[in-house]
């Protein structure tokens, strides 16, 4: 037995909703077998109460993404019957292999009980059918088994790579998609239609969303990752838009970021202060974490995929986590577009009317939040992934689109920052401390 398969064998943990103890890798699932299956379909309830699965006919781990491991999972059952899935997909929230990744299994807590709530009926977003989900909340261990969604199959169009929306046939009708989906999730927790326990199982903490994604470095580091940004720029103009390379621009960036750290607590106050910006939200709405496919209309709908870290936030973090991704002319040409769209769809939801200018104020002060929180290493990130950089043509150059974290830095970096340019940030904190 490898050391691996030691640690997860001697992981023990019973979902606290349900009950059952928990396999924690596709081997232990394997081992669990049908009868396993069984009891916990019965448990959630995906299953109908005369019928059973007799069969695990695939059982294929293997990890993928920033948690836990992974399984394609199909089953034989013996009913077959509408709603009953055959192809479906595991996620676990252990990953025994790295340490690193293990840390991050508190994340699937919410997303769990978030499984659990979208199998209400007429829930008003599209979300892979839930056919079980726990979590043990002591140690993290979590299990989630859902509809595999059948990518280039059935009408739904291929799966899309993070960052690589150059590939994607009219990008901006997968974001007018995405944007929609959004703001009727929210706008329908704001209006009331979803169960009335969605404050208790999601709960907003005012001194947790003053404490999240605080700027982890001192005013010194603060400007020392400005002055690396500034050498960046200069030895690799054609990896950046023009306006964020000047030495002007990285003037302003320095005299904002340092706006921005000494006003950090006042800044989310600010953000926080009114309570129709607040509601459940998808908390990472890249275009990969979606499903899409026309409807009778012709018009692109989407389903969203990956709910960790699901809760009432700011709806300007969903923007963000939706919007992050995308390509700069998106942002140039048609982030106002977008923000109405989602303010209709949101007060069309039964949320309140947002403005729209407050909003792309409060997306403008997010972007940069989360932006000099956790994009200021992108520069070396970068370059370790790409070692020969200097010889790449542009941001789309094959070495850097070869590399998901390379061209993922790359793209949000000049996301925030382009955005910081263009709405100018530095007048825009001054004038709320001011004020």
């Amino acid at each position: 037995m490898t050391d691996v398969a030691r640690v997860a064998a001697d992981c023990r943990a019973t979902g606290d909703r349900l009950g059952l103890a928990l396999p924690v890798d596709a081997a232990a699932l394997r081992e669990s077998g049908a009868e396993w299956l069984t009891r916990a379909f019965h448990a959630m309830g995906s299953l109908p109460a005369g019928n059973r699965v007799v069969e695990i006919t695939r059982c294929e781990g293997f990890a993928g993404g920033g948690t836990g491991t992974k399984a394609l999972l199909s089953v034989r059952y013996a009913q077959p019957g509408e709603g009953l899935e055959q192809d479906l997909f595991v996620k676990f929230s252990r990953n025994f292999a790295d340490p690193e990744m293990d840390r991050a299994r508190f994340h699937m807590g919410p997303e769990v009980r978030f499984a659990a709530l979208s199998r209400q009926p007429g829930f008003p977003v599209a979300v892979p059918a839930c056919m079980f989900a726990d979590f043990h909340a002591e140690s993290g261990t979590g299990l989630l088994v859902t509809q595999r969604i059948a990518f280039g199959q059935g009408g739904i169009e291929r799966q899309y790579g993070k960052c690589m929306d150059h590939e994607m046939p009219e990008p901006l009708a997968h974001y007018r998609a995405l944007v929609r989906t959004l703001a009727r999730l929210a706008g329908s927790h704001k209006g009331g239609r979803l169960p009335a326990d969605v404050a208790q199982e999601f709960p907003f903490s005012l001194a947790q969303a003053l404490e999240r994604d605080r700027l982890p470095y001192t005013p010194q580091q603060v400007a020392n990752r400005v002055a690396r940004y500034a050498a960046f720029a200069e030895e690799l103009p054609q990896l950046l838009p023009a306006a964020i390379r000047t030495p002007a621009f990285v003037a302003q960036l320095a005299e904002g970021a340092a706006l921005f750290q000494r006003h950090e607590d006042a800044i989310k106050r600010f953000l926080h202060a009114r309570a129709d910006f607040i509601a459940l939200c998808h908390w990472n709405a890249n275009s990969d974490n979606a499903w899409y496919w026309p409807d009778a209309a012709g018009e692109l709908q989407c389903g969203l995929l990956d709910w960790g870290s699901v809760g009432q936030m700011h709806v300007a973090m969903t923007l963000w986590g939706c919007l992050s991704s995308a390509e700069s002319w998106l942002w140039r040409d048609h982030v106002d577009e977008l923000l109405a769209l989602f303010v209709a769809e949101y007060a069309g939801a039964g949320g309140p009317v947002l403005p729209v200018a407050e909003l792309k104020t409060h997306l403008l002060l997010y972007a940069a939040m989360m932006g000099l929180c956790w994009l200021m290493d992108a520069p070396p990130r970068i370059r370790r992934e790409v070692p020969e950089l200097a010889q790449c043509r542009g941001p789309l150059d094959p070495r850097i689109t070869a590399s998901e974290t390379a061209r993922v830095q790359l793209q949000m970096m000049s996301n925030f920052l382009s955005f910081w340019q263009a709405e100018g940030l530095n007048r825009v904190l001054r004038e709320l401390i001011e004020n």
